[in-house]
């Protein structure tokens, strides 16, 4: 098989973002005394749209998760524009798939200037031909509707792109477009239900350059 162009989840994957959304979330649940149940974690990482908004109503017992989906974004935006922490691996993943002439996108739950300020702070956005946020789809991750679109945007067919992707809903958003779906955990280990999903597990982007470059 040969690999025509490469898509990046964001936060998680180029940038360490998964926590300062989890430590929203969680200071969230504390101003409306709620404790979030164990399984939040895994339920709302990667997750977008409707299907986050029905995580956030079932754990925050709430009726509107639309309007704390958009507060919690709103103290994270807050947070980012201090500083954006970049992952491990990231300029020189980025920098291979450039010199190999492939193009590159986002494709992010985030919305579209929140993904363009990550960017642009961390010094990367030089690097993406296109960048596509789920606001454009009707249906979020774990659907495939981003990843579908990000390969279109960049003119590359689902089966020949990699995806670079941290969470379970993302991963199988990747495989069920038909991605090579490159799993690069970060809270969250892979389950052994995921791991049918994923083309490799790698620990950073750092080893999946490797893999990719044995792929290419």
């Amino acid at each position: 098989m040969k690999f025509t162009g490469a898509i990046f989840d964001m936060d998680g994957v180029l940038f360490d973002t998964e926590r300062i959304y989890q430590q929203t979330w969680h200071e969230l649940a504390a101003e409306r005394e709620v404790e979030l149940a164990s399984g939040f974690l895994q339920a709302i990482s990667g997750s977008s749209g409707a299907h986050m908004n029905q995580v956030l109503e079932e754990f925050y017992h709430i009726s509107d998760g639309e309007a704390l989906a958009q507060e919690c974004m709103g103290r994270v935006r807050q947070k980012l524009a201090v500083h954006v922490p970049v992952k491990e691996g990231v300029h020189e993943i980025l920098a291979f798939f450039k010199e190999k002439g492939m193009p590159i996108a986002v494709a992010s739950s985030s919305l579209p200037g929140q993904i363009e300020a990550n960017l642009e702070n961390a010094g990367i956005r030089r690097y993406f031909t296109e960048i596509v946020s789920g606001t454009e789809v009707v249906h979020g991750k774990p659907a495939p509707d981003i990843f579908l679109l990000a390969a279109r945007r960049i003119g590359c067919e689902p089966q020949e792109c990699f995806v670079f992707e941290d969470s379970e809903n993302g991963v199988k958003a990747g495989f069920a477009a038909g991605c090579a779906t490159i799993m690069v955990p970060d809270l969250i280990e892979p389950s052994t239900e995921i791991r049918q999903y994923c083309t490799r597990i790698c620990r950073n982007l750092a080893e999946a350059q490797k893999e990719v470059a044995l792929r290419k």
